[in-house]
């Protein structure tokens, strides 16, 4: 856990702020009965919905405790995986700037919850030394 402090620090606040802030303004019922029933879940849009959200939720306290980090990696990264076929694919790779609502910022957590997964992974070229 020493070696990726910020890693965690960042994906538990994105998480946490992602699951509470929509579990508190109600966006967690629209988007499982809005969006995920239109789509073609229902009935079961709310469920899948509020999945998501305490998903996020507990792997907040779990990456924090460091525990099951690869379950709730994978967990996360199939969320995001999901969340870029049905939700942002169509509006290109930016999130902003060059579009909206892309795909960029959802690569970004994928690639940070392998890294969580498997920190000691580096390039074979980079880890020649210097003499």
């Amino acid at each position: 856990m020493k070696k990726s402090f910020f890693l965690r620090l960042a994906l538990s606040t994105i998480l946490l702020m992602h699951s509470v802030i929509s579990i508190f303004s109600g966006d967690v019922n629209d988007f499982g009965h809005v969006y995920l029933d239109s789509i073609g879940f229902s009935p079961i849009g709310i469920y899948i919905a509020w999945m998501i959200k305490l998903i996020h939720l507990f792997s907040v306290v779990l990456i924090w405790i460091d525990r099951c980090i690869k379950p709730i990696a994978v967990c996360n990264i199939l969320i995001f995986i999901f969340g870029i076929y049905y939700v942002h694919w169509q509006n290109g790779w930016f999130v902003v700037g060059g579009g909206n609502n892309g795909i960029e910022f959802n690569i970004l957590l994928i690639f940070s919850f392998f890294n969580l997964m498997y920190p000691e992974v580096s390039l074979k070229f980079t880890n020649k030394k210097r003499t």
